[in-house]
């Protein structure tokens, strides 16, 4: 299938070409603004299916929402009937068509010529009048508020917002992605969704969170989709100096110890390691559990029920990796009995607080 995409360079054509060639959909035919007529007539010629994404969002002059918007569509249409080319097409539009901004005009033109075009030749037209769209490749300060203060936030500049209590309505990328290969593979309209309602003021507030974590340590509740895809979009816009980050060890003639992550519903994650010959723990937890797994060398762990004689004993190694669970009531140590640094992944259901540690010191072996 030979897939004609206009706007093949922008947020929405590099997110769709690539999931097409990922998925091995079809062999794309790419348009952009800058691009000859000629070319988009030969491509037009071959095409099975069009997306027609191209546009203007913010242009220096008012004239350009109609060249880039209306005026492509209608040459669109002209060189499909003049080539007598009867094939789907799929117009981006925007949830502002009724603003009466110059924007929304330009792309209610665009619909319009589109339907008459369906009307006129019974061919297949699917509008899709989208709301700010966002995630990775977006550009700041063009397609939505999201990406400003993704860009704007994670670089440390400011943003500025006139009214924290607007509300805005956002749909994804990914999302937006999937419905149109799903129009593509069905032939169907489908319903834009999900959707997503949001103060301005805690948009920047959730992506003002995602800024600070890497010191904090913390990941946010990533159970909330829209915290989830607003994470995801964050992070593609990360300065290459703080992709990298690194974290606090803390180490002692037995090894070391180093907080990976806390999860505020889930606990925390840390990397220990421990010279060979070393045993560490001893205690045990009232209510706190947690998992081990040796990732480097080998480990002996012990556990022992508290008011219990018999010591329960696991060997395991790097070889075959192996969780143990570590149940609240049980007292329990890991021992390095080979040549070469252990190295544990551990896994606790708490975050430790210093003010209730919960963990007692008792040795496994009375």
């Amino acid at each position: 299938m030979n897939i004609l995409v206009t706007g093949a360079n922008g947020f929405l054509g590099k997110n769709l070409i690539a999931r097409i060639n990922a998925e091995n959909i079809g062999n794309i035919l790419p348009f952009d603004l800058q691009d000859s007529v000629d070319k988009l007539e030969e491509h037009i010629k071959k095409a099975d299916y069009i997306f027609h994404l191209a546009g203007i969002n913010r242009p220096q002059e008012q004239s350009e929402y109609y060249a880039g918007n209306s005026n492509l569509t209608g040459t669109v249409i002209d060189l499909m009937e003049a080539s007598n080319i009867s094939v789907p097409i799929v117009f981006s539009s925007t949830a502002q068509v009724g603003n009466g901004s110059d924007y929304a005009i330009s792309k209610e033109l665009a619909e319009k010529k589109l339907l008459d075009y369906q009307q006129r030749t019974g061919n297949e037209v699917v509008i899709y009048r989208f709301p700010g769209i966002f995630g990775k490749w977006s550009r700041p300060n063009y397609n939505t508020v999201v990406a400003t203060f993704c860009h704007n936030i994670a670089r440390g500049l400011p943003i500025d917002i006139r009214d924290p209590e607007h509300e805005i309505v956002l749909c994804y990328i990914d999302d937006v992605v999937d419905l149109l290969i799903h129009t593509l593979n069905e032939h169907k309209v489908f319903k834009i969704e999900p959707l997503y309602k949001i103060t301005l003021g805690r948009l920047v507030g959730i992506i003002q969170s995602f800024a600070s974590e890497k010191h904090k340590l913390v990941i946010e509740d990533l159970s909330d989709a829209l915290v989830k895809k607003l994470y995801a979009t964050f992070l593609s816009f990360l300065p290459e100096d703080k992709i990298l980050y690194t974290l606090e060890t803390h180490k002692d003639d037995r090894g070391s110890f180093t907080e990976f992550l806390h999860l505020p519903k889930h606990g925390q994650v840390s990397v220990n390691t421990s010279k060979p010959g070393v045993t560490k723990g001893d205690h045990w937890h009232d209510s706190k559990h947690e998992k081990f797994l040796v990732v480097s060398g080998q480990g002996i762990i012990k556990l022992r029920k508290l008011n219990s004689t018999e010591i329960i004993i696991y060997h395991v190694n790097s070889d075959k990796l192996t969780v143990v669970e570590i149940p609240p009531g049980y007292t329990h140590n890991i021992t390095n009995p080979g040549t070469t640094d252990m190295v544990t992944v551990m896994w606790a259901s708490e975050i430790f607080d210093k003010s209730h540690p919960d963990t007692f010191y008792e040795k496994v072996e009375v």
